[in-house]
């Protein structure tokens, strides 16, 4: 039992030791030898990413008086989701 405690204890320093000295290089890293800047250009860093999309704003269609009163309706509705049926509140406002 205690030469395969020292055989393991061994093998397990030799990996650390040699796990140690090979490191993959940065997912950032470039070749600097040419004199040029390393550093990514923020452009270059977002060029990327996905344009996000526009959201557009528009006022209210109809004109709603000072002393107007928002009426709500709300309920509970059966979603079917991929984890199975989920009750989701659900809900419908309009002004009076």
């Amino acid at each position: 039992m205690a030469k395969v405690a020292a055989g393991l204890a061994l093998s397990g320093l030799i990996f650390v030791l040699l796990g140690g000295s090979v490191t993959p290089a940065p997912a950032g890293s470039r070749n600097c030898a040419d004199g040029n800047s390393c550093s990514a250009s923020p452009s270059q860093e977002f060029a990327a990413q996905k344009k996000r999309p526009r959201v557009v704003i528009y006022g209210r269609r109809t004109y709603v008086p000072p002393n107007a009163v928002r009426q709500c309706r709300s309920w509970l509705a059966r979603e079917y989701r991929v984890s199975g049926p989920v009750i989701v509140p659900q809900m419908y406002c309009w002004w009076e």
